[in-house]
């Protein structure tokens, strides 16, 4: 059975950082491209970023480039997300999710396989 399960969020003060971990288990997490999405309250889930299996590829969407950072560790079987500055517009709950790596788009939510159940991120002004 697969599990995706992220820890690390909470509530931060603006231009604060927060560094979230999501555990993967159940999979071979080498053949795994990883994202991290979010979804503020009434809005659709967005894609934040995303990373290849090798690390090789990183994508982020624009509103988070400069400010986040992903990396992954295939040994502890992990991905991490480093947000800093955050923002209140940061405030969402945060996805992990995985895909079988291949050519779907690291970008798209329907590219991918699992998700975790999430974890709050809440930023204040």
């Amino acid at each position: 059975q697969v599990q995706l399960v992220e820890s690390g969020g909470g509530l931060v003060q603006a231009g604060g950082s927060l560094r979230l971990s999501c555990a993967a288990s159940g999979l071979t997490f080498s053949n795994y491209d990883m994202g991290w999405f979010r979804q503020a309250p009434g809005k659709e889930r967005e894609f934040v970023v995303g990373i290849s299996w090798s690390g090789g590829l990183i994508e982020y969407a624009d509103s988070v480039k400069g400010r986040f950072t992903i990396s992954r560790d295939n040994a502890k079987n992990a991905v991490y997300l480093a947000m800093n500055s955050l923002k209140p517009e940061d405030t969402a709950v945060y996805y992990c999710a995985g895909k079988l790596s291949g050519s779907r788009r690291l970008g798209t939510v329907k590219s991918y396989d699992y998700w975790g159940q999430g974890t709050q991120v809440t930023v204040s002004s």
